[in-house]
């Protein structure tokens, strides 16, 4: 009854204009668009309709797939073997249909945001602090939301306030630079009035996640200072404090935990009722890491690629992150060999085949890499500073304590272009399949040569911009085919 009451919730918000044909079969006193946002627990209620609208309004177990494979380092398999095809636009089968439910799920948050943000004011007898925290939290969503769509689509309509009919779709897109305008007024809103600290609960945005995801704005938008700026205030913070590693397995407090750590800025969390099913992709029958269910095809790590050929093997990420063998539940070492491995590890289930593990959006180690990258192109040169804060973030990669000098480090004496590249590498490492591999390709420029080495192929322009939803172009009177992305 409670996975109804909140379906009943969840179409309400996203399509108000639905509610008369579903209250043919709901009680009239049940739930409408207009008695619903009332009170404060009802606001509350809308709230949460949109955190649940983060992940699976979103699509998000696709959609953390996708950006696994559309890399350098993975090869997809089955209905996702056309993400492969890169000399060659999306074809109009998975990956197509995926792109325009990652599109319009993204769209489906910001109206139940913009629902939020319209409505909470109005609501009778809310605290002012309740209130302004309310609205913190939506805004938060709301610039999440626009800035993957910006990132990954290009110019893009803003909506700001809640569509109920197809008359409030006709909105052409808008400039990047207008996009970047809201996002950031949005984040300033949210870093203000979000909860400051939110404990356990990591699901929930915070001032500080608010900051996290404004550096990463500010590094889109090469304001290099700016993204200086707040990736130092997170770090200067005290707040945060990254995990201490010996060996690979100590990755599991980050990775395989339904608690929060302390690193964790942000996370998605799960229970029965609400979990991920996509590292099903990732494993096979029979492996350990993915007990319980498993689907008909595996996507795997290609191990020809130059990013995996020269990732240090005594960097404890690439065994917390790959396997090419694994004891079976007979004891017996089953070594992985042609299609289908290496095969991606970070991700998996519990003991009990259960999907609850925290999957982070933020965490501490990304403002380290932030600062090092947009400190040296603010100077032009790399600092002490941000070398050692890059520097902090391998150490820890190889079990070395992190704030005493190495053997692994990276020298000094780096050129502007060498450090970045330095930190693009790292970032890599660091965030294997936490969907910032293709963003950092794209935003660098070297998305086409870096991927046509990787698999010997020649990159389709159209491949770097996902291609708008098709639905978005029937239903939007103000866009047209040709406003489409190149090569769509």
């Amino acid at each position: 009854m409670y996975k109804k009451i909140i379906l009943y919730i969840l179409i309400a918000l996203i399509f108000p204009s639905c509610v008369d044909e579903i209250l043919k079969e709901v009680p009239k006193d049940f739930i409408s668009a207009e008695n619903f946002y009332q009170n404060t627990k009802q606001m509350e209620d809308a709230l949460v309709g949109a955190y649940w609208g983060l992940w699976s309004g979103a699509n998000h177990n696709s959609y953390k797939n996708c950006m696994a494979v559309h890399t350098d380092y993975g090869v997809p398999s089955g209905s996702y073997r056309s993400y492969g095809n890169w000399d060659s636009p999306f074809a109009f089968d998975r990956a197509r249909r995926d792109n325009d439910n990652y599109f319009d799920g993204f769209y489906e948050l910001i109206n139940l945001t913009n629902i939020i943000i319209d409505r909470a004011p109005s609501t009778e007898n809310i605290n002012e602090n309740t209130l302004r925290r309310i609205l913190g939290e939506a805004h938060f969503l709301r610039a999440f939301a626009y800035f993957e769509l910006v990132k990954f689509w290009g110019p893009v309509p803003i909506r700001t306030e809640e569509y109920t009919g197809a008359s409030e779709l006709a909105i052409p897109r808008a400039p990047k630079n207008e996009v970047y305008d809201l996002i950031i007024s949005d984040l300033s809103i949210a870093e203000k009035d979000a909860p400051e600290d939110v404990g356990s609960e990591t699901g929930r945005a915070s001032r500080s996640a608010a900051k996290m995801l404004l550096a990463n704005v500010y590094l889109d938008k090469e304001d290099w200072n700016k993204a200086a700026e707040k990736a130092g205030e997170l770090i200067t913070s005290n707040r945060y404090s990254l995990v201490p590693v010996n060996k690979w397995e100590d990755y599991h407090q980050i990775f395989r935990t339904k608690s929060t750590n302390s690193e964790e800025i942000m996370a998605f969390h799960f229970s029965n009722d609400v979990k991920p099913t996509f590292m099903q992709w990732y494993h096979g029958v029979g492996s350990p890491w993915n007990t319980g269910v498993t689907w008909g095809f595996t996507n795997f790590v290609y191990d020809q690629s130059p990013f995996y050929l020269n990732w240090d093997d005594s960097d404890l990420r690439k065994e917390a992150s790959i396997y090419n063998s694994y004891i079976d539940k007979d004891g017996n070492l089953v070594v992985l060999s042609g299609h289908g491995s290496p095969r991606f590890k970070r991700w998996t289930k519990d003991e009990n085949g259960d999907a609850l593990y925290n999957i982070p959006i933020f965490r501490l180690a990304e403002a380290y890499l932030v600062y090092a990258e947009a400190s040296c192109m603010a100077d032009g040169n790399p600092s002490s500073l941000a070398l050692e804060r890059l520097n902090i973030i391998k150490r820890r990669g190889y079990g070395y304590d992190p704030y005493s000098l190495s053997e692994i480090d990276y020298p000094s004496g780096m050129s502007k272009d060498e450090f970045r590249n330095a930190v693009i590498q790292e970032r890599g490492y660091e965030y294997f399949t936490e969907e910032r591999r293709w963003w950092d390709l794209i935003r660098t420029g070297t998305a086409r040569e870096v991927i046509g080495e990787a698999y010997g192929t020649v990159v389709h322009e159209s491949r770097l911009l996902f291609p708008i939803s098709i639905r978005e172009i029937e239903s939007n009177p103000a866009i047209n085919k040709e406003d489409q992305n190149p090569g769509y």
